[in-house]
């Protein structure tokens, strides 16, 4: 549903985007993260036409952005953190408005700008005017804007900005609602546990290049190495040295606790449980100690700028200067 290659956007002598290759099948959800002035809102443009690209192709619910961009732009919906609401206008009028530029019927706009202002608890603000709306209710309209026409693919830039939890959880509630057969979805966004509850795959972008792109686990496993678990007794054992099996090792211990890494959990972690039980030692509980998308993401940008790897790195990530290709 969207795919570029070597894509590449550069202003006078700054090269902003350099060669982002990116897929996005249907039914998937894309979490693109970077700091400021990586190059994601300078690729989500080129995605809806807006920027030409210097260099590269992308094509968008399978439309060419440079040769097709009537069609690029009509199969998009754009979520971006410069709204562009009318302030004058009623959400009714702003809605209708854009449902003529859509070239939707009367009928048409009428049932989708209801169903909008409803999904977004909007309903009771319909006619008040947009400017004096709060920056939560802002944003959940112009979110309402952009699934309007019913496009194929939507494009978010920061999409909970601005949102108190209540509003910000309907939203992500309602992006996970968008996932279907014949839809794609990018999400940018400083938010990392949003990006982790939303995506299937996560790409981290940095001074305009990929450094990373796969789904969260593998990228923990990539760059964090195995999961490690912690295992509590329900007795304290004062020097006590589990016996574990191949493939698992002791990374610390407690005189009622102990946390081990294995590859293989499904095979080892029944093992020592069993292991423990026949020694007579109560086990209370088992649990794969956290590892947060945040650890990946700052282990990411730190080897792409060439620093040490952390402890637990397994696989070093590809070097800045190494060809990518998206997934």
């Amino acid at each position: 549903m969207i795919q570029t290659e070597n894509l590449c956007k550069q202003f006078d002598d700054f090269l902003a985007v350099d060669g982002v290759s990116l897929e996005v099948k249907s039914g998937e959800v894309l979490a693109l993260l970077g700091p400021n002035g990586a190059g994601k809102t300078t690729t989500l443009r080129m995605l809806t036409s807006v920027l030409r690209p210097t260099s590269g192709w992308a094509r968008v619910a399978g439309y060419d952005v440079l040769t097709q961009a009537e069609r690029v732009r009509a199969s998009v919906g754009i979520l971006t953190e410069q709204h562009g609401l009318y302030g004058r206008m009623s959400a009714v009028e702003y809605l209708d408005f854009f449902g003529q530029v859509y070239r939707m019927t009367t009928d048409q706009r009428r049932q989708r700008a209801d169903e909008l202002l409803d999904q977004f608890s909007l309903s009771n603000e319909r006619k008040r005017k947009i400017g004096e709306y709060s920056k939560g209710m802002r944003q959940k309209l112009a979110l309402a804007r952009a699934l309007l026409h019913n496009p194929p693919v939507l494009l978010m830039d920061e999409p909970t900005s601005a949102m108190d939890p209540e509003s910000a959880r309907l939203v992500r509630d309602a992006i996970q609602g968008l996932r279907s057969a014949q839809r794609a979805i990018i999400v940018c966004t400083h938010n990392l546990a949003e990006a982790e509850e939303l995506a299937d795959n996560i790409a981290i972008i940095h001074r305009g290049r990929i450094i990373i792109n796969g789904d969260v686990e593998e990228l923990k496993i990539r760059l964090l190495g195995v999961p490690q678990f912690e295992l509590r007794l329900g007795v304290v054992k004062d020097e006590f040295s589990p016996a574990l099996p191949d493939g698992a090792t002791l990374t610390d211990r407690g005189p009622d606790w102990f946390r081990y890494r294995t590859a293989t959990p499904a095979e080892s972690n029944p093992l020592i449980i069993q292991s423990l039980v026949g020694m007579g030692l109560p086990v209370v509980g088992l649990h794969e100690v956290p590892r947060s998308l945040e650890k990946v993401y700052l282990q990411a940008v730190s080897a792409a700028d060439g620093d040490e790897p952390s402890q637990g790195t397994k696989s070093p990530i590809r070097q800045a200067g190494e060809p990518h290709r998206g997934r």
